[in-house]
């Protein structure tokens, strides 16, 4: 296996991780307004903001390239807050979805 092709397939891993992240990112942006709900936990609110200081952070649990550690806070952070607001039959983009104690 030639060098250059191990460095190919490092990038192409790094470049995926990152995608990944973003989209996660731009899901957790779109799903903020459930922060204002009142029903929210506010330890759903916390993990919001805390995944997205520690994707930011410089202190990670794997080096930066390998984004796994960032794409797994992130996810537990969007499953938990939409969760929440499917709960209270609010969507991800704030509005209500016709859930227990829409009108």
């Amino acid at each position: 296996m030639d060098g250059s092709v191990f460095w190919w397939v490092a990038a192409g891993v790094v470049a995926a991780s990152l995608a990944v992240a973003a989209v996660l990112v731009v899901k957790l942006v779109r799903a903020r307004k459930l922060l204002v709900a009142s029903g929210i936990p506010m330890s759903t609110k916390v993990l919001f903001w805390a995944s997205i200081v520690y994707l930011v952070s410089p202190v990670d649990l794997l080096p930066d390239p390998v984004l796994l550690d960032d794409i797994a806070f992130l996810l537990v952070a969007l499953r938990s807050l939409t969760k929440a607001g499917a709960r209270l039959g609010i969507g991800p983009a704030g509005h209500r979805t016709g859930g227990p104690e829409a009108p």
